[in-house]
């Protein structure tokens, strides 16, 4: 802390002694009121202090339902796996039916996707 910080703050130090001496009488006791007032107000109610207990009950019983299904047993990794096999748009083609031209530069794609990877803040 230099020289001039030091001496500015033992100025404003004077200057807040001096002018919490000047404070008249009716001034202070109603600042001793407000503060007696602020104390004594409670910080939360009831009600918001048991929100959150409450909101963690609700979400661990929304999970519990999404994952226990009643009147069903969970999914099998086979009939997931059937599923995913349902749909014909969301797997790649099997290299039999594709176009070879798809093939022949995998070299060059796996580069793509390896340096869309490595640097993803370049714009």
């Amino acid at each position: 802390m230099s020289q001039h910080d030091r001496e500015l703050e033992r100025r404003a130090r004077e200057l807040f002694l001096r002018a919490s001496q000047d404070v008249d009488p009716a001034m202070s006791g109603r600042l001793r009121a407000a503060r007696r007032s602020a104390l004594s107000r409670p910080r939360a109610s009831a009600a918001r202090r048991l929100l959150l207990p409450a909101g963690a009950f609700a979400v661990l019983a929304l999970a519990s339902l999404i994952v226990w299904q009643p009147g069903g047993s969970p999914p099998s990794p086979a009939s997931i796996g059937a599923a995913v096999e349902s749909d014909p748009n969301d797997l790649p083609p099997d290299a039999d039916s594709a176009d070879p031209a798809l093939y022949k530069d995998l070299q060059f794609y796996s580069w793509l996707a390896y340096n869309d990877t490595k640097s993803p803040s370049r714009k």
